[in-house]
């Protein structure tokens, strides 16, 4: 995962680094100033899903400024 991919301020889904809108929750409010992250596979069964609010499969960041 590359670190010049944006993070949106809102869902922290990890989108690309050419997105102008997040491609999870169309919000335009995307940042460059991120770290570390978390793949989701099975929302559904993760205790870190329910923990974030993510329902969503996808890559997640944990900590967004």
């Amino acid at each position: 995962m590359a670190s010049n991919r944006l993070v949106c301020r809102e869902c922290h889904l990890v989108n690309d680094a050419d997105a102008e809108t997040c491609s999870s929750c169309a919000s335009s409010s995307l940042t460059e100033d991120w770290a570390g992250y978390v793949v989701i596979a099975h929302p559904e069964e993760s205790e870190i899903a329910t923990e974030m609010q993510v329902t969503e499969p996808g890559a997640y960041a944990l900590k967004v400024r």
